[in-house]
């Protein structure tokens, strides 16, 4: 047999570390903080199958069939609307619905990114970004956030720098660290932007999950250029099995990332979209985010709780006021990557090891929690058998 040619990009790309994680924290008898996943107990099936059943009934021909590239017209109209509240000025027509937020980066990177282009990210940063932007063989500039989100400092000195031509940030709830930009900063990262002429993706799957404090308007939000691209999706408030996500972008940039859709699925599945849609229309979603606030808070905060209860006192850890993660950073001279089979093997325990989050291969002694998905037994078990192997890995050094 012979060797297949791959192309450099494929080569390049690794294998994601949280679905590989996944796949063994899938068996029943694993407690996973692995993924992102929303509870289980949080979806809405009986709306969703109420919602189906209506939709096929009155036009199941039109969402069976082909849709437009750039989404349900009605669907982007109330999205257009829906950005107001994030302080975001849009039109229909500069909304695209795409399949997940994810799928924005891609389109990203595919727009803007030529082999070797720079692409400023925060250190660390959401891990599936950084195989996005390595698969289109980009230069990776990583630059130091701390409890107010990226180095402002830094951030200038890259932009200034020369070598980047976009900047990817999740400044609210940030994945992984929770950390969340402040209002300033957010003014100044707009600032720099526009001083070096570069264009950032703000990646905002978590802010509608707050569970403290008060709410942020979105970085684009002071964008007057439109150097900034807004994307979210549904997959954390509704479901994320049905793959509905959307970006917002001026013009000349939405039609760029409409060509890179059609290249890729032509167009988001209609039946999600409707469903969607019909879930925000009728109004069941935002009592749908209140009761799902409810319980990922008490979610959060046992979790938190068993963190000053199990793990050592050299553990440091955050205290986001949203989304799904805890941050931890375990004493120097464990290496969480050797930790994971570990706890796996012998305790049934599974998480996420800090160092793939990391563009310059740092944070070994780091680690990611998602308190959302488990049961509260299964945060309180869980967490008992990690800090029980922790310390005995300390104890025996």
């Amino acid at each position: 047999m012979s060797v297949p040619q791959f192309s450099t990009r494929i080569m390049n790309t690794s294998g994601n570390v949280i679905r590989e994680v996944l796949k063994l924290a899938e068996q029943s008898h694993i407690i996973s903080f692995a993924g992102g996943f929303p509870s289980p107990n949080s979806f809405p099936v009986t709306q969703v199958n109420e919602i189906i059943n209506e939709l096929l009934q009155k036009s199941g021909p039109e969402i069976l069939q082909y849709g437009s590239s750039e989404g349900f017209p009605a669907f982007r109209e109330y999205l257009a609307a829906w950005l107001t509240g994030q302080g975001i000025t849009a039109t229909p027509d500069e909304v695209l619905i795409t399949s997940g937020a994810q799928q924005v980066i891609d389109y990203m990177a595919k727009a803007f990114l030529n082999p070797g282009d720079g692409v400023i990210v925060e250190n660390p940063t959401y891990l599936a970004a950084l195989n996005v932007f390595k698969s289109y063989e980009a230069e990776i500039i990583p630059i130091n956030g701390d409890a107010n989100g990226v180095n402002l400092v830094e951030l200038e000195k890259a932009a200034a720098s020369g070598k980047a031509k976009m900047v990817y940030l999740v400044p609210t709830f940030a994945n992984p660290t929770g950390v969340t930009t402040p209002v300033e900063s957010r003014k100044k990262i707009v600032e720099i932007l526009d001083k070096y002429g570069l264009i950032m993706l703000e990646d905002d799957p978590y802010s509608r999950l707050r569970y403290s404090g008060n709410p942020l308007p979105a970085v684009k939000s002071f964008d007057k250029t439109g150097n900034v691209v807004y994307t979210s999706s549904f997959s954390k408030l509704i479901s994320p099995g049905m793959r509905v996500g959307y970006v917002t972008a001026r013009h000349d940039i939405l039609r760029k990332l409409v060509l890179g859709k059609q290249c890729t699925d032509v167009h988001t599945n209609n039946i999600g979209q409707r469903v969607v849609f019909e879930f925000c229309r009728r109004g069941i979603l935002e009592p749908h985010i209140e009761k799902i606030i409810a319980q990922y808070k008490k979610q959060r905060d046992l979790m938190l709780d068993m963190c000053k209860q199990h793990l050592p006192a050299e553990t440091t850890w955050n205290v986001p006021e949203g989304g799904l993660f805890l941050w931890l950073t375990l004493p120097g001279g464990i290496n969480t990557t050797d930790l994971l089979p570990i706890a796996i093997e012998r305790e049934k325990v599974a998480f996420i090891p800090g160092k793939p989050f990391f563009a310059d291969g740092s944070g070994e002694n780091s680690m990611r929690l998602n308190f959302s998905n488990a049961s509260p037994e299964g945060i309180a078990e869980g967490m008992k058998r990690l800090g029980g192997v922790i310390k005995e890995i300390l104890k025996n050094k």
